[in-house]
């Protein structure tokens, strides 16, 4: 038997609700044009609630977001296209998802998205990353690094809109941005020596 009070299991369930509808109409209308008054609508509350349980959409953003990566199986990409292939990736994945934009542009002020996408950093980047690189020790830093040249790009691009990385084609951005995000991967540690995975060895 629930030793919740009833009160308390009434709240959980008004607010799994609203997330449930968040999700919906973030999905099917963008951040930008989803309203709380058309969540709380599809969720059937009061508007109220939705901002006495999350304060406002941004907050609302950061509680329903639920972001996918998405990553691609790269068992059969060569070494060298690593690092080309997951900007490329990413780029598809920014430019097709409205609240994953919307999540970022949040971060800076609302700490519920920030940790949203800390969270996506540990349970997705970091153990990605891991199984590509060659140094285990350095796994946690490279993927560090990864998310930066990532997260730095969709911003500039995306949310500052700074140009001229705005109005770079696509194919030129990831082989300017692969290159270094193939350097974070599979490069050596800096002072180190060169290791396979950055491309062909001279003279092949």
């Amino acid at each position: 038997m629930s030793t919740t009070p009833p009160k308390a299991r009434r709240a959980d369930a008004t607010r799994a609700t609203i997330l449930a509808a968040a999700r919906e109409r973030f999905a099917a209308d963008g951040y930008e044009r989803a309203t709380i008054r058309a969540i709380a609508g599809d969720a059937g509350i009061d508007p109220a609630l939705v901002m006495r349980y999350y304060g406002n959409k941004e907050g609302l953003l950061a509680a329903a977001a639920e972001i996918d990566l998405r990553f691609p199986d790269l068992a059969e990409v060569p070494r060298k296209l690593v690092g080309t292939t997951l900007v490329e990736h990413f780029l598809e994945r920014w430019e097709g998802d409205d609240v994953l934009k919307a999540l970022l542009r949040t971060t800076a002020t609302n700490p519920g998205a920030a940790e949203r996408l800390r969270n996506v950093f540990a349970t997705q980047v970091a153990p990605f990353v891991a199984k590509l690189c060659e140094d285990p020790k350095t796994a946690v830093t490279r993927a560090g690094l990864v998310a930066s040249q990532i997260m730095g790009l969709a911003y500039t691009r995306y949310i500052l809109e700074l140009p001229p990385v705005a109005g770079m084609k696509r194919a030129e951005l990831v082989e300017w941005v692969g290159a270094t995000v193939q350097r974070y991967i599979l490069g050596p540690r800096p002072g180190l020596g060169p290791k396979p995975g950055l491309g062909p060895k001279p003279g092949s």
